[in-house]
């Protein structure tokens, strides 16, 4: 998911978006521990999605917060 597809989303959508992307990152990094995880890759990409989706929902507080 690029920032412009997370820009797109209400903040409602991406906090169900961000606690989805958890249980996934749980199940990955469970995999990674197991030794089943097929494409390592992916941990790194979802950890940076969630912390994309952080920075807009603090973008978004800030901005409301100056007004």
């Amino acid at each position: 998911m690029n920032i412009k597809e997370i820009r797109d989303l209400s903040n409602e959508e991406l906090v169900k978006e961000a606690a989805s992307l958890k249980e996934e990152l749980y199940d990955l990094r469970f995999q990674q521990a197991t030794g089943s995880l097929e494409n390592p890759a992916r941990v790194r990409d979802v950890r940076k999605t969630i912390a994309r989706i952080y920075t807009v929902l603090s973008e978004r507080e800030n901005a409301k917060s100056a007004e």
